[in-house]
């Protein structure tokens, strides 16, 4: 069984299963499943089923319906903005690289119908130390995180609190990466499976005016308030506000649902008129 909803496997057989059934449109039958996959040929139904039971438990994009093997969808690409929920998240970190690197500091915000609605955030002992650079940066020293929750004693309430939702971040890639790996430290060979967005490349859509799209500079964009940058709090909080104000530039935009956010396109000549 996969260990949470919004996980799913890194399992070469469940890749493989899964880019089968996308290749016959989304269903197979168990024994085709086992053929391809296993290498089994002409394995008989009541095997394969037995089989094929063992990799559907593992991931939630699939099931077992009588004699085939079908893909189940989570992705809420074509979902509306107005009634998609989002996770805005910041993570800190005690350097750029993952591995070795670890979390330090978890910031996130869930919005929802364009306001901010619930918090989670915590401190977290990364099991190493932290460089002095990085204390320097974030504020956030090794005595600080000496007594706070490992990742593996936070990562439950966080998947919880992130659900299906969207996940939001300013520079996306940096932060799913070092999630990712924090989740398969705990989980084994699982990530998350959450569809995500990053205010880096919608503000470079949306905002192609302003000197550089650094989270400081589209927060003074938006008169946003950012006290403490470099802590996942503060900034995890600028950026679901950020969210908001760039939710309402994509309707004005015309743009109404999340593939449609990802996909956006525009001209500075479209946007301001020269």
């Amino acid at each position: 069984m996969s260990p949470f909803p919004n996980l799913v496997s890194e399992s070469i057989l469940i890749s493989e299963t899964i880019q089968l059934l996308k290749s016959y449109g989304g269903s197979a039958s168990a024994v085709m499943v086992v053929d391809y996959v296993m290498k089994i040929r002409r394995p008989p139904p009541d095997l394969a089923k037995l089989l094929v039971a063992d990799i559907v438990s593992g991931d939630p994009r699939l099931r077992l319906n009588e004699d085939s093997v079908e893909l189940v969808s989570h992705s809420v690409v074509s979902a509306k903005l107005a009634e998609t929920d989002f996770v805005v998240f910041d993570l800190e970190t005690t350097g750029a690289k993952c591995p070795p690197c670890r979390i330090t500091e978890i910031g996130a915000f869930r919005v929802s119908n364009g306001r901010i609605v619930d918090e989670f955030h915590t401190l977290v002992n990364p099991e190493s130390p932290i460089p002095a650079f990085i204390t320097q940066l974030t504020g956030i020293s090794d005595a600080m995180v000496a007594d706070a929750p490992r990742f593996s004693e936070v990562s439950d309430n966080l998947l919880d609190f992130i659900g299906h939702s969207v996940l939001v971040a300013h520079n996306a890639n940096f932060d799913m990466r070092f999630l990712n790996f924090e989740v398969s430290r705990v989980y084994g060979n699982y990530r998350v499976g959450n569809d995500h967005l990053c205010t880096v490349q919608l503000s470079r859509k949306l905002l192609p005016g302003i000197p550089n799209h650094r989270l400081k500079t589209v927060a003074e964009h938006y008169e946003i308030r950012l006290d403490n940058h470099h802590r996942a709090k503060d900034d995890a909080h600028a950026t679901a506000e950020i969210f908001v104000n760039l939710l309402a530039e994509l309707e004005r935009h015309g743009v109404s649902d999340v593939d449609g956010a990802r996909r956006f396109r525009s001209t500075r000549k479209a946007l301001f008129g020269n």
